[in-house]
């Protein structure tokens, strides 16, 4: 029995596991598979890239810093879309997008920490 390719339905020639007939197809037939097809998901993802590209262009020392908040808002960053909340023991809530993070202090500023 000949196997056909998953993508476009030719026949496969060459080893009995293959499940595309190229790399074109394996690539077209994964593309289609991961695409966002969502707008609410493709524009929560581009808004989620954005802010961590906002905190990553702060320069951390001893993998933190601290900037007004207006600096935040001036380059674009959005509160409302973030990854997780890290709550220590003591309370302090930590607002994350990935592995970069913010907490809100006193007089509007913002302390930008990494995590490790």
């Amino acid at each position: 029995m000949k196997k056909k390719c998953e993508e476009c339905g030719r026949e496969i020639i060459g080893r009995t596991d293959k499940k595309f007939c190229s790399d074109y197809c394996r690539n077209a037939y994964h593309n289609k598979l991961n695409k966002d097809t969502n707008n609410l998901i493709r524009n929560t993802n581009n808004r989620l890239r954005k802010n961590y590209r906002i905190l990553e262009s702060f320069s951390l020392k001893d993998g933190k810093t601290t900037t007004p908040k207006t600096k935040l808002t001036d380059k674009g960053f959005d509160f409302e879309h973030i990854t997780s909340i890290y709550t220590t023991k003591k309370g302090t809530v930590y607002y994350f997008v990935y592995d970069l993070g913010y907490l809100p202090l006193d007089n509007d500023f913002i302390m930008i920490v990494k995590r490790e």
